[in-house]
């Protein structure tokens, strides 16, 4: 691939360029905001400025409810040899897309596993998609020059490539993706008129599970318009648990003893269930998960000091396979857990103790 075309210069597009200039393609960058696809240009995505002829690859970055009109524009207007979209609805557009009257053979639908809560070029980075998952639907129409152009992409934003069918990959970010945004917003909005006196005792699991809260609205409102059924069907299980969690928290209120040990009996259900489904959630590499230890420090927040613990790590020989921390309340100080090999627990604490650190157990 030597020349490529972005329309749609937010996060997801302008990171693709970003990635793909990095790695001496010409990418050329459209937007239906100037100002937008000039700033993506300004921070080394590629030129504004538009291509002399046909391009090997034109990457359409537009919301799910425009892929398909965006795409049969630039296919009619012969922009390039090859085409795909990166939206995270993948069934529709390509519906959209054949009733339009284009020709798909030319087309493959994609949609890279990343993002951030921030949105916009300003929010981009070339090393985005380093190591995520990058989802490729092609058909038995799809040509096989589009598929190798693709699986390229793919490699040079340094992704690893996933084959789907599209809709089995629609239900498939329904559940991993499009539902847990609403859970965490919803869990979040009861935080909004709580009094302030609960919000001050946040710790480090409401952040966990409100994380995500923070997108864009009016990114999200576009792409649950583009997958509304399967969400709903993960929604409507979700809320039949939910129902059956409230019962059995009622019956823990109950004088009856048969039903407090009902009650309980379901919330045990639940969470045993949780345990489960969070034990499929692959780990590092994408590897089957791997039970870690935590080792729990005190830090203060001054500069430094994780690059300080780090160190003190390294001295020890040991490889810190995940990190976490919590933020005191009040306090110029946190708790940062360090989840290492079962094996390694002894020798790090011997070693941080060792060097000054408050090791907490």
């Amino acid at each position: 691939m030597r020349t490529a075309l972005v329309i749609g210069t937010g996060l997801i597009g302008t990171s693709a360029a970003l990635a793909l200039a990095g790695r001496g393609v010409q990418v050329y960058l459209m937007d239906h905001d100037p100002a937008q696809a000039r700033t993506a240009a300004a921070r080394g995505a590629g030129t504004d400025r538009a291509p002399d002829g046909p391009v090997d690859l034109a990457v359409v970055a537009v919301p799910p409810a425009h892929v398909a009109a965006t795409l049969a524009e630039a296919i009619r207007g012969g922009l390039a040899r090859a085409y795909l979209d990166v939206a995270s609805v993948k069934g529709g557009p390509r519906r959209e897309l054949e009733e339009l009257g284009c020709d798909v053979s030319g087309y493959l639908g994609t949609h890279p596993m990343a993002g951030r809560e921030r949105s916009g070029p300003m929010a981009a980075t070339a090393d985005l998609f380093e190591g995520r998952p990058w989802v490729l639907t092609p058909t038995p129409a799809t040509d096989t020059e589009v598929l190798n152009l693709a699986l390229e992409l793919v490699a040079l934003c340094r992704a690893v490539p996933v084959v789907m069918d599209a809709d089995a990959h629609d239900r498939a970010v329904a559940l991993v993706s499009h539902t847990p945004q609403l859970i965490s917003s919803m869990v979040a909005a009861r935080l909004k008129e709580a009094d302030e006196t609960a919000v001050r005792l946040c710790g480090q699991g409401i952040r966990d599970v409100t994380r995500i809260a923070a997108s864009d609205p009016r990114m999200w409102i576009d792409i649950l318009s583009a997958n509304p059924g399967p969400v709903a069907d993960v929604l409507a299980s979700v809320a039949a648990d939910l129902d059956e969690t409230v019962r059995a928290l009622r019956a823990l209120e109950s004088a009856d003893e048969d039903k407090r040990l009902g009650g309980a009996a379901g919330i045990e259900a639940v969470l045993r269930r949780g345990n489960a489904g969070r034990d499929r959630v692959p780990g590092k590499h994408g590897a089957a998960p791997a039970a870690y230890e935590s080792v729990t420090v005190l830090i203060g927040d001054q500069p430094g000091e994780l690059a300080r613990i780090f160190a003190d790590a390294g001295r020890a020989g040991v490889n810190i396979e995940d990190v976490r921390i919590e933020h005191a309340t009040g306090q110029q100080a946190g708790l940062i857990q360090l989840m290492v090999e079962p094996g390694a627990v002894a020798g790090l604490i011997a070693t941080l103790r060792e060097r000054g650190w408050s090791v907490r157990q």
